[in-house]
């Protein structure tokens, strides 16, 4: 069942890879107008067919959805970075934990979707604008539950000896805690690359993302 799992891991990531490389070869013939081929049928007009404008659906499509990938994986990175630092910030000391809670909290009471409206467009849209967007707004989530992760291997018995033995909190937070929460990172990174690309998706409809 294992190597079952593995092998369909395998493909799937090969897959992102090939049409993340696919998509970056065709952006700009995906871009390329012939009016003497508008509106054509698949089949005849290539594997998609072609749109009012003559262009290949199917490099079109491919150009799309490498874009998506390629955004995702930035931001869902990037997300999770922050909610593993913050995170673990928690555990420097009861000041340090009150900060990082207080964001927490400031950034989910405000609403998801209009947060993000408001930083991509103040970034200029486009894809670093979409990007900073994503990145700023996906992390509290993650971070909350990394945060309680870390609070709880505070109160372990390996990082009292580690204390008693005089190490600092930095260099607790990052032998002891940080691999401590890696599996919970690794989870949460994985979850926030599709939700990047629903949120990318959506506020490209609403006129505020990337370019047509």
């Amino acid at each position: 069942m294992r190597k079952k799992t593995l092998w369909l891991l395998g493909i799937s990531l090969l897959f992102l890879i090939l049409v993340t490389v696919l998509g970056i070869v065709w952006e700009d013939a995906a871009q390329q107008v012939d009016f003497a081929r508008k509106n054509l049928p698949p089949g005849t007009g290539g594997l998609f067919g072609t749109d009012w404008m003559g262009r290949d659906m199917l490099k079109r499509t491919v150009a799309g959805l490498s874009l998506s990938i390629r955004l995702g994986l930035v931001t869902a990175f990037l997300s999770a970075l922050a909610a593993l630092v913050l995170g673990t910030a928690s555990a420097m000391g009861k000041w340090a934990d009150r900060a990082v809670s207080g964001l927490i909290d400031l950034i989910m009471g405000i609403p998801h979707m209009l947060l993000l409206i408001l930083i991509s467009f103040a970034c200029g849209k486009g894809f670093w604008g979409v990007t900073i967007g994503v990145a700023v707004t996906h992390w509290p989530s993650l971070a909350r539950v990394v945060r309680a992760e870390v609070l709880q291997c505070r109160e372990s018995k390996f990082v009292e000896v580690a204390r008693k033995l005089g190490q600092s909190p930095a260099r607790i937070a990052l032998h002891h805690m940080v691999p401590y929460v890696l599996p919970q990172f690794v989870v949460g990174l994985i979850l926030l690359f599709p939700h990047a690309i629903l949120h990318e998706a959506a506020i490209t409809f609403l006129g505020f993302g990337l370019p047509p």
